[in-house]
């Protein structure tokens, strides 16, 4: 896996974190640097924290699934982007705005935007690529789309939500095309 991919599996994986980030500038009112730090860290640990795990299951069951690690790696960028794809066309308005200054809240929030890149980690472990290069990637990437998110909800609201959502999904499907097409073509 190049450079260039894990960027853009970063990208992908980190459009949860900022269509999250751009409704908590949406919903809060007072808005500082230090609030959007504070939400930008959690997501960005987490983001740091589940490939993590993901790559350490893989890893130990890697040898099991030799035969077809590439599939399932595909498989799973695949499963990912398509279900990204797909809610960012179910976007419905929160009647209820929750109170992203809260722990739990941004502990549960940093948890489910983070469960895809799971999933990645898995597929980083087939894939083999230097593990703490690609967390500092999705790390650095998380941290700094969710500082942007935050700011561009408080600017322009709540249109970019589907937008972001949609981009990260399709960016997952090509990383899993890619990574297909590279093991088909030898």
């Amino acid at each position: 896996m190049t450079s260039f991919s894990m960027v853009l599996l970063a990208l992908g994986l980190a459009m949860d974190a900022f269509a999250v980030s751009i409704t908590g500038g949406m919903v809060t009112s007072s808005i500082n640097i230090l609030f959007a730090l504070k939400i930008a860290l959690f997501f960005a640990g987490f983001q740091m924290i589940m490939p993590w795990l993901g790559w350490w299951f893989g890893r130990n069951i890697a040898p099991y699934l030799e035969c077809c690690n590439y599939w399932i790696a595909s498989l799973l960028l695949f499963l990912i982007g398509f279900k990204m794809v797909y809610e960012s066309f179910q976007y419905k308005e929160n009647k209820q705005c929750l109170n992203f200054k809260s722990i739990s809240v941004l502990f549960l929030l940093a948890i489910a935007t983070s469960m895809d890149a799971f999933a990645a980690g898995v597929s980083l472990s087939f894939l083999g690529p230097d593990i703490v290069k690609a967390l500092w990637i999705i790390g650095t990437t998380t941290l700094l789309l969710s500082l942007l998110g935050v700011s561009i909800g408080k600017m322009l609201g709540h249109v970019l939500k589907r937008y972001a959502e949609l981009a990260g999904g399709v960016i997952l499907i090509l990383i899993g095309l890619q990574v297909l097409v590279g093991h088909l073509g030898g």
